[in-house]
């Protein structure tokens, strides 16, 4: 494994949302959050937390028009940033998976980190929104989140009642999930864990 810091730095300008978003695989779980959404800051906040990473994100968008551009380019830069740090994918454990509790939710999130962006993504909606944010929102993050950062996401929920509970495990389950899958083997020797040679 090369022994350059993993980190991507993003800034995406448009018409409709301006971000700046810094992605550290290898830190403490650290993380300051203003995206002008008060439920994402927490997701993505349990997201470095719980992954081990340390992430900034700057964001403002056309809040007023809708919630949706700014979710889903949020989606787009961190999956730009993970894609940066993850480089060539040489030497990482590739493979994640974990299934969390929160409270009466639980969600399982398993992760390839192919460069082969999909996403499965079964988490029923219970409410419209969660404080001001419309749910199905996370969706079109995740699916964003997929498409830039070249990974495989299959998002499963087996059960849960109250939204804010569901996606908190959906947010733990793939810190874990990632961490697990962004983990240097040692094993593997800088090479891709893959037959072709490359991922």
């Amino acid at each position: 494994m090369s022994e350059e810091p993993r980190q991507g730095k993003i800034v995406r300008q448009t018409a409709e949302t301006s971000i700046k978003l810094e992605l550290k695989l290898d830190g403490r779980g650290d993380s300051s959050i203003g995206t002008g959404i008060p439920f994402m800051d927490h997701m993505l906040t349990l997201l470095a937390r719980h992954s081990r990473s340390d992430l900034v994100v700057t964001a403002q968008g056309d809040l007023e028009v809708d919630y949706h551009h700014t979710v889903e380019d949020l989606g787009i830069c961190l999956g730009q940033a993970l894609a940066a740090a993850l480089g060539d994918g040489g030497g990482i454990a590739r493979y994640g998976e974990a299934s969390i509790p929160m409270d009466e939710a639980l969600c399982s999130v398993a992760i390839d980190l192919s460069k082969r962006p999909h996403l499965t993504y079964n988490v029923p909606l219970v409410v419209e929104k969660v404080g001001v944010m419309d749910t199905e929102l996370m969706e079109e993050f995740f699916r964003a989140f997929a498409s830039h950062g070249g990974l495989t996401l299959h998002i499963n929920l087996h059960y849960g009642k109250n939204q804010h509970h569901i996606f908190e495990a959906v947010f733990k389950a793939l810190a874990h999930a990632l961490r697990r899958a962004w983990t240097p083997d040692a094993g593997l020797d800088g090479q891709p864990l893959s037959t072709k040679g490359m991922l």
